[in-house]
């Protein structure tokens, strides 16, 4: 038996890591690339996200903005803890931040790249690098693989794990199998605020912000970071998720509200300022920051609304109050465009899921033809979510592959 798997990222080295050795059996792994696993290696800042401590599937599934109805088969079948195992069964121990994160104990993603590839070396897995596929033709109970060097490889088995693709073009040679392509565009990526002046304030961060997209009903909590080119940290990014093709369909050309004290109302604000007032009316205001903001944040958030240094709380104007207020818990700002997250980038579009079974990660176009991963119409926001996907299908499909 011969399995191809194009793809030596995420998915494709899990499921061949999953592909146990045996006489007869012949896994190669194509790569494109001169490297394996590129994107595990950079995720996390380096650290590698690896999955999410949330063990309520139903709850795991709202994190899933794209193949949430798909995803209810293949994330009961490979969950978060069944990760937790597979690394901890090969010496990996993972650990658990406080926003439910998980990474190695190392805080290094090789660790995660060499146990992987550790399993792959173990399982005798071939890897050949600079294997384009252009084009995949069955041939009666084969499937052969036309790569970019004029080589061909005939397989049994072919598991496409080669990532999302940018472009609807790149997905030419898989449209030629007879599958439709979802539209590709991005997802994960911050927003831009060109000469925005608070763009001056780069590098300060907000623990628990709100933002919404007007316009949408696009809500989400969470750290806010403050960039050279606009607004990033998880909550920028989630929301992202939720909007790609909306805010894609806009191009990328909107506007947010931000709540600088996260779920804090307006009246719960107007309530502290009478008590702020009363007292500490003889401090100054840019001296006394009574919500634990960073300071250069608070007071250039007076500066916009007025208020000069030598304002006491007891004096502010009522004008200046009322535009304070609105500055905290709903600071409106106009993105016009996208940067993608560090090497972190996200599709959503891909093979859609119609045309495969959930149980068994196989076409239901071509017959011995498997996918796995964000070649997939599926994509999670940011915490770990999109590799808990890899994971799982992966798995999977490799076991599918092996029962077949």
């Amino acid at each position: 038996m011969r399995i191809a798997i194009i793809g030596a990222g995420a998915a494709g080295c899990f499921a061949a890591a999953n592909i146990p050795y045996a006489p007869g059996r012949e896994v190669v792994v194509f790569e494109k690339s001169n490297k394996v696993m590129q994107k595990v290696k950079v995720s996390g800042g380096g650290r590698c996200n690896v999955t999410h401590a949330c063990f309520d599937i139903p709850e795991l599934l709202k994190k899933y903005p794209r193949g949430q109805r798909f995803l209810r088969k293949t994330l009961y079948e490979f969950t978060p803890q069944h990760t937790i195992d597979w690394f901890q069964q090969r010496g990996v121990e993972l650990k658990t931040e406080d926003d439910g994160r998980m990474f190695p104990v190392t805080d290094e993603s090789q660790t995660i790249v060499d146990c992987i590839w550790q399993q792959l070396q173990q399982n005798k897995v071939q890897v050949r690098y600079g294997k384009a596929v252009k084009r995949i033709e069955r041939s009666g109970e084969q499937l052969i693989l036309h790569f970019a060097d004029e080589s061909i490889y005939s397989a049994d088995k072919v598991l496409i794990a080669c990532g999302g693709f940018p472009k609807t073009e790149q997905f030419s040679w898989l449209k030629e199998t007879g599958h439709t392509i979802q539209e590709p565009v991005p997802s994960l990526f911050t927003f831009n605020m060109p000469k925005h002046p608070i763009t001056e304030l780069m590098g300060l961060s907000v623990e628990e912000a709100g933002v919404r997209i007007q316009g949408t009903k696009i809500s989400e909590k969470g750290p806010l970071l403050i960039t050279h080119w606009g607004l990033s940290g998880p909550v920028v990014l989630r929301c992202s998720a939720w909007g790609a093709r909306e805010l894609h369909d806009r191009w990328y050309d909107f506007k947010i509200l931000v709540n600088w004290l996260g779920e804090i109302t307006e009246q719960d604000v107007r309530e502290q300022f009478v008590g702020l007032r009363q007292d500490m009316g003889k401090q100054y205001m840019h001296h006394k920051n009574p919500f634990g903001l960073p300071r250069r944040l608070w007071e250039y958030m007076l500066k916009q609304c007025g208020i000069e240094e030598s304002v006491k709380w007891g004096e502010m104007p009522a004008k200046a109050q009322n535009k304070l207020v609105q500055t905290l818990i709903a600071d409106e700002y106009h993105i016009q465009g996208k940067t993608t997250f560090k090497e972190e980038f996200v599709t959503s579009g891909g093979i859609t899921l119609a045309e495969v079974n959930p149980q068994t990660m196989e076409s239901r176009v071509v017959p011995g033809l498997y996918f796995a991963g964000e070649i997939l119409d599926i994509d999670g926001i940011t915490g770990g979510f999109n590799f808990q996907h890899a994971w799982s299908s992966a798995y999977i499909a490799a076991n599918s592959m092996l029962q077949s």
